[in-house]
C-alpha cells in the first residue's frame, strides 16, 4: 500500500521509541500529577499536534531544509532549549496552590488552552524530532513508491497515534498514582522543584549538543 513495507516492524519500533523518556513524557507526567489526567491529556494533545507539524514538514521537504541549514537548525534548537529552560524556571519559582486533602501541595492550576500550547511548543521547538522523522520514516517506504509524500504522512499518523495512546496512558496512570500517594507538603514542593530542574537540564543539554 503506497509503497509502505514492514508496517508491523514500524508500529512496534514507533511504540518503543514513544515510550523512551523525554521532555514530552516529562510534561505529561508533571501536569497529570499536579492537575489531574485531563490536564495531562491536554498537554498530550498539544504534543500530538506538534508531531503532526513535524510529519507534514518532513513530507513536504522542509525538514530536509532544516537538516541542510546549520544556522536555521541552530536557531530552532536554541529556541527549543530556551523554552524548556523557561518551563523549568517557571516550576522552580511557582507558588503552590491550596493544599490537597492529603496535606500535599499542588501547583496552581493552568487553563487547558495553556497546557495545550505548552505541549505543542515543547514538541514543535525540538529540531531533533524533525530530523528523527527525516531519518526514520523513509526506511519503511520503497524507493519506487508512487506516492512517497502520502506514504510518509500515513506512517507519521500511525506513529503519532501510538504516541497519543502512550501519552494518555501515562496521563491516566500518573494521575491515579498521584491520587493514591500521600506526600507531605514539603516533599511535594521538592518534587516540583526536581521536575523544574530536569526541564532546565534538558534545555541546557539541547542547547549544548
Amino acid at each position: 500500500m503506497l509503497g509502505i513495507h514492514d508496517l508491523a516492524l514500524f508500529i512496534v519500533s514507533g511504540l518503543l521509541l514513544n515510550i523512551m523518556p523525554g521532555p514530552d513524557s516529562l510534561l505529561v507526567m508533571l501536569r497529570s500529577g499536579s492537575q489531574g489526567w485531563r490536564a495531562g491529556s491536554m498537554a498530550a494533545l498539544g504534543i500530538g499536534t506538534g508531531t503532526m507539524v513535524h510529519v507534514l514538514a518532513a513530507a513536504l521537504g522542509l525538514s530536509a531544509l532544516l537538516s541542510a541549514s546549520v544556522s536555521l537548525f541552530s536557531v530552532i534548537k536554541l529556541l527549543g532549549a530556551l523554552y524548556l529552560i523557561y518551563l523549568g524556571i517557571g516550576l522552580l519559582c511557582a507558588r503552590p496552590g491550596a493544599p490537597l486533602d492529603n496535606g500535599a501541595l499542588k501547583l496552581a492550576p493552568l487553563p487547558y488552552s495553556r497546557l495545550f500550547w505548552q505541549g505543542f511548543l515543547t514538541n514543535l521547538l525540538n529540531p531533533k524530532v524533525a530530523l528523527f522523522f527525516l531519518a526514520f520514516v523513509p526506511q519503511f517506504i520503497a524507493p519506487d513508491a508512487p506516492q512517497k509524500a502520502l506514504a510518509f504522512i500515513l506512517l507519521g499518523c500511525i506513529f503519532n497515534l501510538n504516541g497519543m495512546i502512550w501519552c494518555h496512558l501515562l496521563a491516566l496512570s500518573t494521575a491515579f498514582a498521584s491520587s493514591k500517594l500521600r506526600l507531605s507538603a514539603r516533599l511535594s514542593q521538592w518534587l516540583h522543584r526536581v521536575m523544574g530542574g530536569l526541564f532546565v537540564a534538558l534545555g541546557i543539554r539541547l542547547a549544548t549538543e
